[in-house]
């Protein structure tokens, strides 16, 4: 047996350690890149191999969450990608405006600056009183910066020009107050943004929703896991619903396509169509 075979030996054993003791499953995400991030974990720890970080995360539980962290997939910004937005607002938010309350799933939020790009865009469409937004993510610790709305002001300069390119109505400095080093989001954009803890691998259907968005998520994913996640979504999602990936992914080649018609294809939003059929 040659080093690479014992390597995934070692690294099955410890995806297995981290479910049984702390009930984290990254068991079915794409190896390649679980490995690169447990490399990179072994060796800032200066361990030798990747038994030693199984035997150290057991009895460790700050070494756990530095791994868990490196482990979650937290790339992330506002208005990140500023032609879905501009979609959003054209061809979703028109749609969204015949319902009297709305519900919208941020599923694997991060820390939060798209779940922030949302409610913001809900204002400016006059749909943010009337809307409960659902932010969750496996990892507490992204969570709660999440939650607190804190971001650093070195990344306002980015923030701002999507926010624009993104088809912002008013003046980005509206929705923040700055202090020295770092940004709060105004208090009006987080009452109606309740963040919870919910694992995509594990966890279960999280209500009937009106337009889920869980973008660039599902790439870290194997096939399995990836299709999991989307009868997920399907069993979340109310007909007549929208959903909404990342530009790499596609419901397109899933035993669920069935289910959903192109909204913008380019940008990766669907619509759950009105039919009681079910998808294998």
């Amino acid at each position: 047996m040659d080093d690479f075979e014992t390597q995934n030996i070692e690294l099955q054993l410890l995806l297995k350690a981290i479910y049984l003791k702390y009930g984290y499953d990254f068991r079915n995400y794409a190896k390649a890149s679980i490995k690169r991030r447990v490399f990179h974990r072994r060796d800032k720890e200066g361990l030798e191999s990747i038994s030693a970080m199984q035997h150290k995360l057991l009895y460790d539980v700050s070494f756990f969450e530095r791994l868990l962290l490196d482990l979650s997939i937290n790339v992330t910004e506002m208005f990140r990608d500023p032609n879905f937005y501009l979609a959003l607002r054209k061809f979703v938010m028109p749609k969204l405006k015949k319902h009297s309350f709305l519900k919208i799933w941020h599923a694997g939020c991060s820390s939060g600056e798209e779940v922030y790009s949302m409610a913001i865009l809900l204002k400016e469409e006059g749909l943010y009183d009337r809307t409960q937004i659902y932010a969750t993510d496996m990892n507490e610790v992204v969570l709660k910066q999440a939650k607190d709305g804190i971001f650093n002001i070195s990344k306002l300069k980015q923030y701002t020009a999507n926010y624009q390119k993104a088809g912002g109505l008013e003046s980005f400095s509206d929705y923040y107050m700055a202090h020295y080093d770092h940004v709060v989001m105004d208090k009006s954009l987080k009452g109606n943004i309740l963040f919870s803890d919910h694992n995509l691998a594990t966890d279960g259907v999280f209500g009937e929703m009106n337009l889920i968005l869980c973008r660039n998520v599902l790439i870290y994913f194997d096939r399995e896991l990836q299709s999991r996640v989307l009868q997920l979504f399907l069993d979340s999602i109310s007909p007549g619903g929208f959903l909404c990936l990342g530009s790499k992914e596609s419901i397109r080649f899933s035993g669920y396509s069935d289910a959903f018609e192109d909204v913008v294809r380019v940008e990766r939003i669907y619509r759950r169509l009105n039919t009681d059929k079910e998808c294998a």
